[in-house]
């Protein structure tokens, strides 16, 4: 194969003269310079590399295929001679093979099987700038084996956007190379962002505005293949789109269909590919001239609180707009169609969340407990994992019996990593060869590991697993008329993954399948947390045993069961939809999760009926598998469980008198007329925070919120206030004075001042204002009408005498003229009659 010059070949004696002496690099290089495929081969012969095989680590696994054919073309070979791949399930690799194009998990296992990596001298992390927690994870660890065990292994970091300083500085200070791009002029044309509801026919309107103004082929990004394969079908059926061949490109494709989409078009016929963000930076497709960018890109984010992974649609960053944009000028002159306006691309994220911020780090942490990593921040990580994040992954191997209690690998965890999947698959797959269910493990873990291969058709979803695999073991596929879509790619993959499991398990043919019906078992060795227990009603509604909800967005068979295993859910932190789940039974969870259920006794109040409930429950995590009632709860807790229910009710349900009431204001005015004293403290706040104090002892027998009415209030309230108070309470702050009359009034104490409300004629005589508090207070005087409406409000009785009290006798006299309202107060007879006896 004639090789065309690439940017990239400027800089390749730079890069030989570097490696020489330097223990790596790294190297920034746009888009189309040619980094991915021309530097190994640049490099396979250097004398530093002594014959030893290069290893490139790419982040998917169809841009590790798409880069070692091109390697091998150059080379005029095929794949498996000088270069190959090796990724999950699949690997053209030989003797001769010098060049291994990797991806996912399969450079962190080479390094736990043998850190000091024999026979590798270079190992290239490509595309780094894409941040997948496998190339965060593998520097790491290659790192610590070059400075432990190879100072001869040489490291590359290369990247297209990120910025290089900080990556080589963890790298130990190596050297940065940039190379030039060659990039031609890329028109920007801005559009409408479209509403969610008119996403489709907005992209399918971009598509047919770029063929209609634009040349060559046209490159359109799309979040999923979902969206793909809607615009896809739109486009058959488009006039404008009528002899253009529209080609789909996104991993779980099939191998022929991504060639398809990568392939330069024949001499005039054009070409439209719709594309995931797969082909951002990681393949180079031959022809395009123009690219529609729809903006958003479909990521996967962990909730260390759920447990659960959701996808999310979210607006793709800068540099991810700025490389999508690049590969409209390629080739010549382009233009990028933006489903967005200028506004909306200034407020773009300067760069995608590090997946290792946002992922489930569940593989991460079995990994560093194999590596044998006490503390993480030993490793050198340009974003070190989210603690709360680590922290619910080393929960889940704990509850797997891959770490004990110190976070040290078990030999259960050993055997798990050993086998590339999720360590709950792991877990799953293990405990099947237990019981002999070792191949229905092999098929379980091959579909929960692909995309579903069953689309939502007419009929909407089925969520039952059983179902697929039915049709995985040669049983009759869905007829689409009627609902769901087999996907025939996906079917074909899950099948040579489910044979390849088997392979590695030993087992032949059909030995140790098993049948459809244990899969929920299964699953609940791998989602012991999701096991879920249907709630009563009519709604499809589920409790799964770590407390969070989840329901079926549509009726389906398998919402009738009263227990699930759920396998995926959306994540959702209210209510997660359900997507994948099979039935489990009571007896296969109290036989198989015995040493988890916990028998627990509970005495706890019910807000809805009012009532202390005691229950004996037997629960797995949070989900109540048995519940009957507790006739023998110790009466302590069934008056603790009332105190709560008081609290939760509120102090109003308690049955006070005024007495009480009258006692509280009391004590309270004494608190801040003299703090000092240390009065008991009968506030709202100070019982409801206590109620187990003072409460509790008074509540045995008592169970419901009418039960209430037999409450000793007083006497429980008394026990506050130790004996001697009480005797200084009543001297300090009375609840009743004598006026001059003879007649005994209230104290009124619900002010801040206490007030004494008298009719006027009853203090005839009287110069001093009644005083409490050993005479320290004043009493504030609402001095009355015969009626007893306020005439006068005051502290100094003296002054009112002296003073108003004659416009306020001019006004009563009008009034009241039977009254008797002499001339001088002082010298009159206080009376509570209309006029004193003598008068």
């Amino acid at each position: 194969m004639q090789r065309s010059p690439l940017p990239i070949d400027g800089v390749l004696c730079a890069l030989r003269a570097t490696l020489a002496s330097a223990p790596g690099l790294v190297l920034l290089a746009p888009p189309g310079a040619g980094k991915t495929t021309r530097v190994p081969l640049a490099l396979l012969d250097e004398p530093w590399l002594a014959g030893q095989r290069i290893v490139m680590l790419e982040p998917r696994r169809l841009a590790a295929r798409a880069a070692a054919r091109r390697m091998a073309a150059e080379r005029g070979e095929t794949p498996g001679q000088t270069v190959g791949w090796r990724v999950r399930f699949d690997s053209k690799v030989g003797p001769e093979t010098r060049i291994e194009v990797v991806t996912e998990g399969i450079l962190t296992r080479m390094l736990q099987d043998d850190p000091s990596l024999p026979g590798v001298g270079l190992v290239i992390f490509d595309e780094f700038h894409e941040r997948s927690l496998h190339a965060d994870l593998g520097l790491a660890l290659a790192l610590e084996a070059q400075q432990g065990l190879r100072d001869d292994l040489k490291l590359m970091v290369m990247s297209a956007t990120l910025e290089g300083g900080p990556v080589a500085q963890l790298m130990g200070g190596v050297p940065v190379i940039e190379s030039p791009g060659r990039a031609f002029p890329v028109e920007t044309r801005f559009l409408t962002r479209p509403e969610p509801r008119r996403f489709i026919d907005e992209a399918v309107r971009a598509v047919t505005l770029a063929l209609d103004e634009t040349e060559g082929d046209v490159l359109v990004f799309l979040p999923g293949a979902g969206e793909i394969r809607r615009v896809e079908s739109r486009l058959a059926e488009h006039p404008a789109a009528a002899g253009v061949t529209v080609a789909p490109l996104y991993g779980d494709l099939a191998t022929e269909r991504q060639d398809v989409a990568i392939a330069p078009s024949p001499e005039g016929h054009r070409k439209v590919v719709l594309a995931t963000a797969i082909a951002e930076t990681s393949l180079t497709i031959e022809g395009v001239r123009t690219v529609v960018d729809c903006g958003q890109s479909r990521v996967a984010r962990f909730d260390p609180g759920t447990g659960m992974t959701r996808l999310v649609t979210q607006a793709v960053s800068r540099s991810g707009a700025d490389q999508r944009r690049g590969r409209a000028g390629r080739l010549g002159p382009g233009v990028c169609y933006r489903l967005w306006s200028e506004a909306e691309d200034r407020a773009l994220a300067p760069s995608p969340t590090p997946e290792i911020m946002a992922a489930d780090l569940a593989p991460l942490a079995l990994d560093l407990a194999r590596w044998g990593v006490a503390d993480i921040a030993s490793l050198a990580w340009i974003n070190p994992p989210p603690e709360a994040h680590l922290a619910a992954a080393r929960d889940v191997l704990t509850r797997l019996g891959a770490v004990d209690s110190t976070g040290r690998i078990t030999a259960h965890g050993r055997a798990m990593a050993r086998l590339p999947l999720h360590p709950r698959l792991a877990h799953m797959m293990l405990k099947a060869q237990d019981l002999r269910l070792a191949g229905l493990a092999c098929d379980l873990a091959a579909l929960l590991e692909e995309r579903d291969m069953l689309r939502a058709g007419r009929d909407g979803r089925d969520a039952d697993l059983r179902l697929r695999l039915q049709i995985l073991r040669g049983g009759e596929t869905p007829d689409p008329r009627h609902g769901l879509v087999l996907d025939r790619g996906i079917l074909s993959r899950v099948r040579q993954a489910a044979r390849d499991a088997r392979r590695r398990l030993g087992l032949r043919g059909d030995e140790q399948a098993g049948h459809e019906s244990d899969a929920g078992l299964l699953l609940a060795f791998a989602y012991p947390d999701r096991i879920a227990r249907r709630r009563p009603g009519g709604e499809p509604r589920y409790t799964l045993a770590n407390g969070q909800g989840a329901a079926f967005s549509t009726p389906e068979p398998l919402a009738a069961e009263s227990w699930l295993t759920l396998a995926e859910l959306d994540g959702d932190r209210r209510e997660a939809r359900i997507f994948l789940a099979a039935p489990i039974t009571l007896t296969e969870i109290e036989t198989h999760f015995a040493d988890e259920i916990e028998t627990a006794t509970v005495c706890a109040w019910d807000s809805r009926e009012q009532v202390v409930q005691a229950r004996r429950q037997k629960r797995l995590g949070r989900l109540i598998l048995e519940d009957k009632p507790w006739p023998q709860a110790d009466p302590a807790d069934l008056a603790a469980a009332m105190a709560e229910g008081v609290r939760e009710m509120g102090l109003a349900c308690l049955p006070w008198t005024s007495e009480l009431e009258g006692m509280r204001r009391r004590l309270a005015f004494l608190a801040t007329h003299a703090p000092e004293a240390g009065w008991p403290d009968l506030s709202d706040a100070a019982l409801l925070e206590g109620l187990e104090v003072w409460l509790a002892p008074f509540l045995p027998g008592l169970i419901r919120r009418s039960h209430l009415t037999r409450l000793d209030l007083g006497a429980a309230l008394a026990a506050l206030i130790p004996y001697d108070r009480r005797r200084q309470l009543d001297a300090l702050a009375p609840t009743h004075v004598t006026v001059p009359s003879g007649s005994r009034l209230p104290i009124d104490y619900s002010s801040e001042t206490p007030v004494l409300a008298v009719r006027l004629q009853e203090m005839f005589g009287c110069a001093d204002t009644p005083r409490i508090a050993d005479g320290q207070v004043k009493l504030l005087l609402h001095l009355l009408s015969p009626a007893r409406r306020p005439v006068q409000v005051t502290q100094d009785l003296a002054s009112f005498w002296a003073g108003a009290y004659r416009q306020v006798r001019a006004d009563l006299k009008g009034q009241y003229p039977k009254h008797w309202w002499p001339d001088d107060p002082m010298q009159a007879e206080p009376t509570a009659r209309t006029k004193p006896r003598r008068a």
